[in-house]
Parts: C-alpha cells; structure tokens; sequence
C-alpha cells in the first residue's frame, strides 16, 4: 500500500472517530437536557465537590472539552467562582479519561452493529429521549469504525523503518513526544481522539510504552487549546479559567515526564495488553496530577489572579434565600421569598444593562452572558412559584393570600424583562454580526431611551424592595414618559428611513429595540402597582 493510501485512510479514520465523539457526546448530552448545566451550576460550591461533579459530568457526555467550554461559559455568565472553575477542571480531567479505558477494549467488532441500533433508535422512534440515545450510540459505532480504519492502514507502517525511528525517538527524548501529542491535539481539538491514535499505534506494535506515555502526557497539554479558543472575547474570570488550565495540564505534565521511567514500569504491570497499558496510563497521569494540585487550589487561584489582574463577577445559580424550615412560620417564608424575587429583579436590570452594552461595544460575546443570565431568572421564576405553593398549604390569612398572589405577578414580570433584555442582546447581535449601521440620531435615541427604561427599572427594584408606595407612583407616572417616547422615535426613525437617511434592515432592528424597551417599562409599571396592590 502506497503512503498517500494510508495518509489517506488514516485521515478518513480519524475523521470517522471525531464525528463519531461529536455525535456520541451531542446526544448524551441532549438525553441529560439541562440536568448537566444545572448539576455543574448547583455542585460546584466547593473545590472538592466540583472535581466530583467535573468527572461525573465529563464521563457522562465523554468530552472534557464539552465539560471546559460550559464551565467557560458559566464564568463569562458570572455564574462560577474561578474556585468553582477550577475544581470542575481538575475532575474533567480525570472523567475524559474513561473514553481511553473504553477505547482500549478494542470492541471494534461491534462498530457496525452499534451503527445499525443507533440508525434505528434515530430515524425510526418517535421520542426524542430514544432518538438521543440512538444518536449517542450510532456515534460510539462511528467511533470504534474509525479506530478499525486507523487501525488497519497503520498496521502497514509497521515496516516503515524512518516512521518506527521517528517514533522511538519519542520515548529517548521524552520532552519531544510531549509537544508531539500537545500539537497533534491542539490541531484536531480532542484529546480522546489523539489518545485513541496513540493507543492503536501501540496495539499494532508500532509505538513502545514510553513513548506511548510521553505522547499522552502531550495531549493533556494540547486539550488546552479548546478552552484558550473559548474564552476568547470573555470576561477577566473566563480568562482565568482558561490560564488555569493550561497551566494546570502543562506543569503536570512537565512534572511527571521526569518520572515517566519508573511509572512506565508500574503500568506495564497493569497488563499484557500495550492498549491497556496505556490506557491506564492516561488514568494514572490524570488521576496523580488531580491529586497533586487539589489541596493547592487555593495557592492555585491566587496565581492566576495575580497572573490575570481585574475584578471577578458572579452571579449564583438557584435560589438563596427559600428555606424551607421557613414554611411552618408563613410570615418569615413570605419575606424570604421577596428577598428571593428582590434578588430575581436585580439580575433580570443587570440583564438589561448588558444587553445594551453591545450598542457601543460591538461585543457580540455578551449574548452568551445575557443568556445564561436568563436561565438563572427562569429558574428563580419557577423555585419560587413553587416555594410559594408550599406557602399557600400552610396555615395563612387573607393578606397573607393576596400578597402571595400580587408576588406570582411580581415574577412573572420580572421573568418578561429578563425575555426582553434577550430579545435586545439578540437583535444587537444580529446587527454586529451582518455589520448594519446606525445613524448617529439612531444611537443618540436608543441611549435616551433605554436611560430612561434603566432609571424606571431601577426605581421598580427598589419600591419593591422597600415597599415604597411614592417610589412606586414614580414608576406609573415615569412609564407613561417611555411610551411617548417610544411612540415619538418610532416616527422619526421611519421618516429618516423614508428620506433615505437610515438603512432599512437596521430600522428594523432599531423598531424592534424601542418596542422591547417599552415592554419592559409595562412590566416595571406591573411591579409598581403590586407594591401598590392594584392587581
């Protein structure tokens, strides 16, 4: 067989695995729906129980890439401690390493029969938890297919001197095997694939156990990459995130390279079989690096701040202040549940403000902070109605009821600002992204008027607060002011249009913004005559 047919078939191989990992990983975590999120989100709150969370989370959808891009993402939303990021790294660690385990196995004869029941499972079954399920195990067939593929062409190059010289050299010279394995995963962005590359090569006695380990030790430094290229455009704890990554996954493997002889003869006990070896390898490094720099977490942290200098933000997922020994007391769990929904409305004017940050910025990224944002205010929306039913089988009086009743209001508002702020990032963005202009009276209207909108928010929050019957009147009379104001820029935005002064496709967007912006003053108006009980 010729060298380009095995370039060849080895490049459609890994492209066979990579498809497979993305599909398999997709559906699991589609069949998990939002348990994933929420589970990263809620067991984080200490560093020992994110690393449990970050290996059980990463095992269950099979990509530590999957598991550091979200934990990323739940920064830049400030949603995550870097603590809490931290811990849930150290334990993705050691969860991708079950894809190796699983991998060295070596059921290749089961690929097409799982391909087959995948097949199934997701174009015939009507219920989209078994059409998961049938993607994630059509994609564990594409997977193993591939490792047969790769396998197969590159059993020919085991008579390839100049290949077999260039690997041995990996094991002589360890350092360079590292930066081997880091480039080859940084390039194809998934350190279980290289991992499979690296433990067939060693199946079809092509690569040794020391260079097999050097190599794998590379490609914990070269998964780095993902989340480097992740919390591009990020807030300052993303960032960190990020750095600490790298800089944990690196310094590990820089430690034990120097040791790679004396845990290359411990491995080789574990089994006959070199693909096993190496498997437990991967585990061993993963597992022993995990161990290592857990209790140094909190040094950890401090480096990468002092690193990465800024102001950290957060925002904590769930409720804070719903207690249910509350319940037997009505009048104490009614005021926990109003700090509880006082603390659902400054995240949803929070939401608001950064929406409109992308009109001067052009920071598309801030969408993705809005909308882990709103998860948060749909979340609070529905433990509080829930916490308020709890309330309500309790022994209350009739005020007690009717304050119930204006609070399933209040949270329903607070949840529609929150949708409206989305609307705005999302229209913001789509104006970034296709490059739409604005005129300046465009963005001298859009500031005016969302000004305006913020000064009632702020005002709503806090007559709810302090239940400020005057503060509250305000807010009637100010949202008044906002739907002349909406109904006057209306006008003059479509007489610049007409005259040809304004870009049609960003007049929309434009309309779209004054009309949310609007919305947004009704439901502070909402607030205001609960705090009023008009409803």
């Amino acid at each position: 067989m010729s060298p380009i047919d095995i370039a060849l078939g080895v490049f459609g191989g890994l492209g066979l695995f990579i498809f497979g990992m993305k599909l398999m990983s997709e559906g699991l975590q589609r069949a998990a729906g939002d348990k994933l999120r929420r589970m990263i989100e809620l067991l984080t709150f200490n560093r020992y129980i994110a690393l449990i969370t970050g290996v059980i989370v990463t095992m269950l959808v099979q990509s530590s890439s999957t598991t550091t891009v979200m934990v990323v993402g739940f920064a830049n939303a400030s949603l995550m401690t870097l603590n809490q990021a931290v811990g849930t790294i150290l334990g993705a660690r050691i969860g991708t390493t079950v894809t190796a385990q699983i991998i060295a196995f070596r059921i290749t004869d089961a690929a097409l029969p799982l391909i087959g029941v995948g097949m199934i499972l997701t174009f015939f079954l009507r219920r989209r938890l078994h059409k998961n399920i049938g993607q994630a195990v059509l994609g564990f067939g594409l997977l193993f297919f591939g490792l047969s593929v790769m396998a197969d062409r590159l059993s020919e190059l085991r008579e390839t001197v100049a290949f077999i010289e260039l690997l041995a050299t990996f094991g002589q010279y360890r350092l360079l095997g590292v930066l081997a394995g880091a480039l080859f995963t940084a390039l194809i962005q998934s350190s279980s694939a290289a991992t499979g590359v690296i433990i067939v090569l060693g199946s079809q006695g092509i690569l040794n156990l020391d260079a097999a380990l050097a190599l794998a030790l590379g490609t914990c430094v070269g998964t780095s990459v993902t989340a480097l290229l992740a919390s591009i455009g990020t807030n300052v704890t993303a960032r960190r995130v990020a750095v600490a990554h790298i800089l944990f996954n690196t310094l590990g493997a820089l430690i034990f390279v120097w040791f790679l002889t004396p845990v290359s003869d411990m491995i080789a006990l574990t089994s006959n079989d070199i693909g096993r070896q190496i498997a437990w390898g991967h585990t061993f490094f993963a597992t022993a690096s995990t161990l290592l720099f857990l209790p140094l977490v909190p040094v950890f942290v401090r480096l990468i701040k002092a690193m990465i200098p800024g102001q950290e933000e957060e925002v904590q997922a769930g409720p804070q202040y719903l207690d249910r020994r509350l319940l037997r007391t009505p009048t104490m769990a009614i005021g926990a549940a109003r700090k509880e929904i006082e603390r659902m409305a400054v995240i949803a004017a929070g939401m608001v403000d950064e929406s409109m940050k992308m009109l001067r910025s052009k920071d598309s990224s801030i969408l993705n902070k809005v909308e882990r944002k709103e998860d948060v205010v749909d979340e609070l929306e529905s433990e509080i109605a829930v916490y308020m039913a709890e309330i309500s089988q309790q022994s209350i009086d009739s005020t007690q009821s009717r304050e119930l009743a204006n609070y399933y209001h209040a949270i329903n508002d607070i949840e529609r600002i929150g949708d409206h702020a989305h609307n705005i990032a999302q229209l913001l963005e789509e104006k970034i992204e296709k490059s739409f202009p604005f005129s300046d009276e465009a963005v001298e209207e859009l500031q005016k008027m969302y000004f305006l909108t913020r000064e009632v928010t702020q005002k709503a929050v806090t007559a709810f607060a302090n239940d400020d019957h005057e503060l509250a009147r305000q807010v009637v009379i100010d949202d008044l002011a906002i739907d002349r104001m909406e109904k006057r820029f209306r006008e003059s935005h479509i007489a610049r249009v007409n005259c040809g002064q304004c870009f049609p496709p960003s007049g929309v967007i434009f309309l779209d913004i004054i009309t949310n912006l609007e919305r947004i003053g009704d439901h502070n108006t909402n607030i205001a005559q609960v705090v009023l009980g008009e409803f």
